[in-house]
């Protein structure tokens, strides 16, 4: 219980720590702000045209008598648009971070700095090009983990009473630890823990994991607030890495230190 704990301070940590960088936070709000156009148009278009796609899909059904045709075809037009929203919030985070590599790249390594008892960062020394290649390659590789959990548990949904309960639980922890993992990839990656490594690690401490992300996908679920909340998700993700890590950490009066003393600088 005391991770679970420590896992939501480390993603309040973060907010307050953007709250006081207002240089870094407004930088950091870009890259949500593009993918949440691209993810909004995207919804759009499918709720304009699902219906057309299903009747496109589904040929054989247009012998079916009435009204059991438009019923069936509804039903999975309803289905594909709950399908498109649950995968849009699982890949949010993973699709953020891609197009803002370079954003919370910089954001990361300034709160590696500001918290680092000898105010230096790791890096991992590799070109931009290379690093955006990782970077693409692992989030393919964790969104395509997201949707498998995703189908499945969408699957689960149906089952009587557990469905409505249970379910609902585990796809949010679910959510929690992909969010995490993205989150906490941007400081990992310079540290070059690979994917299979970094999962390996979160999942040797779960409950820090869940504490921090849970909380997290359910705030995701309210419209902008993901935007709003990535830039401080980012730095309490490269807090918590660096407890993952083993680092020494400065205490928050050393690390909340306002800009004018010259941490962006």
């Amino acid at each position: 219980m005391r991770d679970l704990g420590a896992g939501f301070r480390y993603l309040l940590k973060g907010q307050r720590w953007v709250g006081r960088h207002g240089r870094q936070y407004g930088f950091g709000l870009l890259p949500g702000l593009i993918t949440l156009v691209l993810y909004a148009a995207t919804l759009v278009a499918l709720a304009l045209w699902g219906a057309d796609l299903v009747s496109w899909a589904t040929p054989f059904a247009d012998d079916w008598a009435d009204p059991w045709a438009g019923l069936f075809r509804g039903f999975l037009t309803a289905v594909l648009f709950a399908l498109a929203l649950l995968l849009s919030v699982l890949t949010f985070t993973a699709m953020t971070l891609l197009i803002g590599q370079p954003f919370y790249e910089s954001l990361s390594e300034k709160v590696d700095r500001d918290v680092s008892p000898d105010g230096t960062a790791p890096e991992s020394g590799l070109p931009l090009w290379r690093e955006l290649w990782i970077s693409a390659r692992d989030s393919l590789r964790i969104v395509l983990r997201a949707a498998v959990w995703a189908v499945l548990l969408f699957a689960l949904g149906f089952v009587p009473v557990a469905g409505q309960t249970v379910v609902p639980v585990i796809g949010f922890l679910v959510t929690g630890f992909f969010l995490t993992e993205e989150l906490t990839a941007v400081a990992l990656q310079r540290r070059g823990v690979e994917v299979r490594e970094r999962l390996a690690l979160l999942r040797s401490r779960k409950t820090l994991v869940w504490g921090f992300g849970t909380p997290l996908a359910l705030a995701f679920l309210v419209p902008f607030v993901a935007v709003f909340l990535m830039p401080g998700a980012v730095a309490g993700a490269t807090l918590m890495a660096r407890d993952l890590m083993g680092e020494e950490t400065q205490e928050d009066g050393a690390a909340d230190k306002p800009e004018a003393e010259g941490v962006d600088a």
